[in-house]
């Protein structure tokens, strides 16, 4: 435990793996806090229909939350190989099985133990791996940020939730200055294989600082990759890779897609975490985007296919780096991009992901870029303000138009 605590505050960046022995590790088991709140959308099978849970005026707003898909036969679904799972079951089946697999996998953060987080994504893994592996932490995002960041120094492999992605700013300098730079500024010698991970987004009435995108803060940390999960599917595969990676890796979750429901393999899989996703193929204009937004350009998608416009569809993923590869080949077809976001548009990923393709796509474009965000305001608590800060898919579609003239 000592030898935990003398790392705490530290980390590393980009680096390689070495075993070591949990059982010199021992964590304080204490009890669960008392419950805090959490609310949940139910978007049932292929996201066809939103309930709340909850009740309430947030269900007024969720009908615009994800794209709205026909609802597919019982019968065919059943004859589908694979299991149905949430989103934030198959994020806890990813998790699980990584822990399985290796006992140096943990996790930390405020009531993930016996209550099992906030969007119970850790539900029932204190109960199946114990208080020492599955760790209650007081409500002190920076003292337990650190002392994941030193765990992962000293060879453990720590995944650490934060309640809602906008507390993770009082951690802000253990994550830059210690989780990105250490592999670095110690020549090497140490690493950090740790996830960082939490609900963020907007849509749920939860005001300004519980809505917060912090993917334009920490896309300037040197040395930590980032990556945002959309569906089931790749919220399983990213959260596996991620812990596998020997790098720190921020995962991305949207508050408003954890009920989302998909079909995923029985088989073990893992995805790439430089690598973007084609949605849809198509011919006249690249729509790039990620996370809850891709269920708004693919709503808006059919307007346009109905319009006799074919778009191309990418959800990025990687927030950092880029997967310029998949972007360029779609940008050499079709000639024209547009970027969707749920970030703000000063300084956010839409504005780092137009630099990178006007440095190294130029010549291929035959229009200007253009960049969908959220309004530079803070998120207002009225449901119908709320809506309007964010991109919806009339937007999309009159952006798409106005792109292929």
């Amino acid at each position: 435990m000592a030898s935990i605590f003398q790392g705490v505050g530290a980390a590393t960046s980009l680096s390689s793996s070495t075993s070591i022995d949990t059982k010199k590790f021992h964590f304080c088991s204490r009890r669960s806090r008392s419950e805090r709140k959490a609310s949940f959308v139910v978007v049932r099978s292929g996201g066809a229909k939103v309930e709340n849970r909850i009740g309430g005026r947030a269900e007024q707003l969720v009908t615009n939350a994800v794209a709205a898909k026909a609802d597919t036969p019982t019968a065919a679904t059943v004859s589908k190989p694979g299991h149905e799972l949430l989103l934030f079951e198959a994020l806890r089946e990813g998790l699980e099985e990584e822990m399985e697999r290796d006992a140096r996998v943990c996790v930390m953060g405020e009531d993930v133990g016996h209550y099992g987080g906030s969007y119970k994504v850790t539900r029932g893994l204190a109960e199946k791996y114990g208080d020492l592996r599955v760790l209650d932490t007081p409500i002190a995002e920076n003292s337990f940020t650190g002392m994941g960041i030193g765990a992962a120094m000293m060879g453990l492999r720590p995944i650490i939730e934060g309640m809602n992605m906008g507390f993770l700013l009082l951690a802000f300098n253990q994550i830059s200055n210690n989780c990105g730079m250490l592999h670095y500024t110690s020549g090497g010698q140490f690493k950090i294989p740790v996830v960082i991970r939490g609900p963020g987004g907007v849509g749920r009435q939860l005001g300004a600082e519980h809505s917060q995108r912090l993917e334009s803060y920490f896309q300037s940390i040197p040395g930590i990759q980032m990556v945002a999960c959309s569906t089931p599917y790749n919220a399983k595969g990213l959260m596996k890779a991620a812990i596998r990676s020997d790098n720190p890796v921020i995962l991305f979750e949207h508050v408003l897609l954890y009920n989302l429901k998909e079909r995923i393999p029985d088989e073990e899989y893992v995805l790439n975490l430089e690598e973007a996703e084609m949605v849809r193929p198509g011919e006249h204009v690249t729509i790039l985007t990620y996370s809850r937004m891709r269920y708004h350009v693919m709503q808006a998608a059919k307007t346009l296919v109905n319009k006799g416009y074919d778009p191309e569809v990418i959800d990025i993923r990687s927030l950092k780096p880029f997967d310029l590869y998949t972007i360029g080949n779609s940008i050499k077809k079709t000639h024209r991009v547009l970027i969707v976001e749920e970030c703000m548009r000063t300084g956010g990923i839409g504005a780092s992901l137009t630099a990178a393709i006007t440095e190294n796509f130029h010549d291929y474009l035959d229009a200007p870029i253009v960049c969908l965000s959220s309004q530079d305001v803070p998120t207002p608590y009225a449901g119908t303000l709320e809506e309007w800060t964010v991109v919806q898919p009339p937007q999309i579609v009159a952006a798409v138009e106005q792109l292929c003239r």
